[in-house]
């Protein structure tokens, strides 16, 4: 959707001078709602005793979806009012006609680079490995194609990753690829998609804090989970502002925000029980996650998009 307050920008347009205040603005607002929707999770049974609510969803998760997820988007609303900033250069423009290979990449390249690290992982640590995917096998009915559930598995996520998932996305990216990575571009634009890496893991620390993605169960918790959440925003979100750079517009990022969440836990289909979290095979895995380091390198070193 465009808008009349999108601004005529110029495409990979940088920001004159770094701005402080709005950048101090913008990670108060957004740390601040996502603080306070961690504790309201805590307080009312954390992610395994939250009550259920509409449609038998738990608390938490609707908490999580709706609150949390789109604190970067209201920080980037708040920040414009506060500062008096204004409407231009939201970004929010798809810019599809111009830039289908971008969109297709953002769609397509996540759910391949997700398979490849969990074959990585699976690789690594062989013990894990589950070729008969028999967990998945005992919630099928009698019969039923395994191969035709695995090929079921990956359209849905083709599918819901590119709609469902990049709605809720956008309420990260809106704020993560749309507006903060802008405020950082005078730092350097290699610089800037590093330390907004930094950022938006740290966002998640007290979603990892409760458990989530990890669990409790993992050597030097939580610490050690805060450092994975890094290593996997750091190393993803280079590919993330990197097609927001190439379309001018945050629903690239979205799409592949999405995409990502869609296939994250593809590896767990084939995986034996008590796989280490902190490794793998999840998406956020810190073995997992080599693959998109490999490309984050890739993109960082050879892109003109991270050139100054």
């Amino acid at each position: 959707m465009s808008t009349a307050g999108d601004g005529p920008a110029e495409p990979n347009a940088r920001a004159e001078s770094f701005e402080p205040r709005r950048v101090a603005v913008f990670l108060l607002v957004a740390f601040g709602l996502a603080g306070a929707t961690a504790l309201a999770v805590s307080l009312t049974g954390g992610l395994t005793d939250s009550p259920p609510v509409a449609f038998g969803l738990p608390l938490w998760l609707v908490l999580v979806s709706t609150c949390y997820m789109f604190s970067p988007s209201v920080a980037n609303v708040v920040t414009r009012l506060v500062t008096g900033e204004g409407w231009a250069n939201l970004r929010i423009r798809p810019a599809l006609r111009s830039n289908v290979g971008t969109y297709l990449l953002a769609w397509l390249v996540p759910g391949l680079v997700v398979a490849v690290g969990a074959a990585l992982f699976f690789a690594l640590f062989p013990a894990y490995f589950d070729p008969d995917a028999t967990a998945l096998r005992g919630v099928l009915p009698p019969g039923a194609s395994l191969e035709l559930v695995l090929v079921a598995q990956v359209v849905q996520g083709l599918v819901l990753g590119a709609t469902v998932n990049t709605a809720f996305a956008f309420g990260e990216e809106f704020g993560w690829r749309g507006y903060l990575l802008q405020k950082f571009l005078p730092l350097g634009p290699r610089r800037a998609v590093l330390l907004l890496g930094v950022v938006w893991g740290a966002w998640h620390w007290p979603l990892i804090a409760l458990g989530y993605n990890y669990g409790f169960g993992y050597p030097g918790a939580p610490w050690t989970g805060f450092l994975a959440m890094v290593w996997m925003t750091t190393a993803v979100g280079v590919f993330l502002a990197w097609v927001a750079l190439r379309a001018d517009s945050v629903w690239p990022a979205a799409l592949g925000h999405g995409m990502f969440n869609a296939f994250a836990g593809l590896g767990t289909l084939f995986a034996t029980a008590g796989a280490p979290s902190l490794l793998g095979p999840t998406a956020v895995g810190a073995v997992a996650v080599v693959p998109w380091v490999v490309v984050a390198g890739v993109l960082v070193v050879r892109s003109p998009a991270f050139e100054a």
